[in-house]
């Protein structure tokens, strides 16, 4: 079995597991160092203050006749002064002076675990209680050792504490840790967020390949990397069927110049008759079909690529002033509200023919008057524009962005198009994950209401 990678998310996981383990082993060993419950060796200093006290002690008391009676001497004075107790203890670890109670079972352990091979004067801590020694003295010709023990009014060690508060020790690990967990959930949440972003963007038609998603652990390579290769796939596909229905319409023009012309021909030698006046009139309109879809799968081509950034007035502040002008010479009139200061992301080829095929309908149909309005709604720009036309009926409002469609009303046949500019507007504004809606207007025609997102 292999060793985890640390770039990948399993070694990472992998390696933050045992090194916060490892802060707690550390933090363990370093309460036993630095416990003084247990045996250590006296500080410097004060084992040299200790040692010269034990000389003073042996020059003062070493010709002395009775031991018992230096001994009783020193206890008085230790509970007159009340400082640090002294305790006298023979070769043979015998208490000299005993006591009772804790200390004597405290002075008992001491003297128990106190290695002798050491040679050098250890301390130890039970409760409050501090013992340290022992100190080589000389009283009444006699060889005798010292021990010291005094109140311990020092604070616990702060390691100690937590040691002996599991609560504590566990607060304070997970604390210790938190940093690194912290950057573990950041390095998994930055290339999810990466990612999620990039989906959002190509469900809002945006299919663009992101380096970015190629970062980070080794898994979330490998994944970004599909994802760039699903939008690269992607692209290619839509390209190709774009092209395909540019090469279909492209090729149906070359057999219906032929029938056109073989049609005049026909009418030259044989003379103008019911049936070549049909056969030329439905080749007429199939052309204009034709036509129609080369125009739509021109605009389409490779759109998918082409996006911009641009502000809403720029992209139909032209298009109102042709419409104005067009309507205009009809003896028409168009109204249009200001148009808002945002911007949008899309293509602006797009996004200008879908406002423009629907502003050219209104004003085919209109009577007098057309309307367009502009307005904001949570981060979206809504165009509607109506007409004071015939209008549509109910039944029929849903299915005029059908391709071919031709409704019952006036919007017939007879206006010369194919049935294809509903179309092309719905196309391309789907594609810039908006809406486009069809509905009565108050003004007695139709109302088209888009819809499209706003972006910073």
């Amino acid at each position: 079995m292999k060793l985890p990678k640390f770039s990948s998310l399993y070694g990472r996981i992998f390696a933050i597991f045992w090194f916060t383990m490892f802060l707690v082993v550390v933090a363990i060993l370093a309460v036993s160092q630095f416990d003084p419950r247990q045996l250590h060796d006296i500080p410097s200093k004060a084992l040299v203050k200790m040692q010269r006290y034990g000389e003073s002690i042996t020059q003062q008391y070493q010709h002395e006749t009775s031991l018992q009676q230096v001994l009783d001497k020193l206890h008085k004075q230790d509970e007159r002064e009340k400082g640090p107790e002294r305790y006298f203890a023979d070769s043979e670890g015998k208490w000299l002076n005993p006591t009772h109670g804790l200390r004597q079972k405290a002075l008992n352990n001491f003297i128990t675990l106190y290695d002798n091979t050491s040679k050098q004067p250890q301390q130890r801590l039970y409760g409050r209680f501090m013992i340290a020694g022992p100190v080589p003295v000389v009283i009444a010709q006699q060889n005798v050792e010292m021990y010291i023990g005094m109140r311990w009014h020092r604070p616990p060690p702060f390691l100690l504490e937590l040691l002996d508060r599991p609560g504590r020790l566990l607060l304070a690990v997970m604390l210790s840790s938190t940093p690194l967990l912290l950057w573990l959930a950041w390095a998994l949440s930055r290339p999810a967020m990466r990612l999620e972003k990039a989906a959002q963007k190509v469900a809002r038609g945006e299919l663009e390949v992101d380096p970015d998603l190629e970062k980070g652990p080794n898994e979330f390579k490998q994944a970004g990397a599909s994802f760039n290769q699903m939008v690269l796939a992607i692209n290619n596909k839509i390209s190709e069927q774009q092209r395909l229905l540019s090469d279909i319409s492209h090729e149906l023009r070359s057999p219906l110049t032929r029938l056109r012309m073989a049609n005049a021909l026909a009418i030259r030698k044989q003379g103008e008759s019911a049936e070549h006046s049909r056969i030329d009139t439905e080749a007429e309109r199939l052309e204009k079909m034709i036509n129609e879809l080369l125009e739509l799968s021109r605009r389409q081509i490779d759109t998918h690529l082409i996006r911009q950034h641009l502000p809403a007035s720029e992209l139909w502040s032209d298009v109102i002033e042709d419409g104005q002008f067009e309507a205009e010479q009809q003896g028409k009139q168009l109204y249009c509200t200001p148009i808002p200061d945002e911007h949008l992301t899309g293509n602006p080829s797009l996004l200008t023919s879908a406002v423009e095929n629907v502003i050219r309908n209104a004003i085919r149909y209109s009577e007098q008057g057309i309307w367009v309005t502009f307005s904001q709604q949570n981060g979206h720009i809504k165009i509607r524009i109506e007409d004071d036309g015939e209008g549509v009926d109910e039944h029929e409002l849903d299915a005029i962005f059908r391709p071919f469609y031709r409704v019952s009303t006036a919007r017939d046949r007879d206006s010369g198009g194919a049935g294809l500019g509903l179309t092309i507007t719905q196309n391309a504004i789907i594609h810039h994950n908006g809406t486009i809606n069809t509905s009565k207007s108050q003004h007695g025609g139709l109302a088209v209401d888009i819809l499209l997102p706003t972006s910073v």
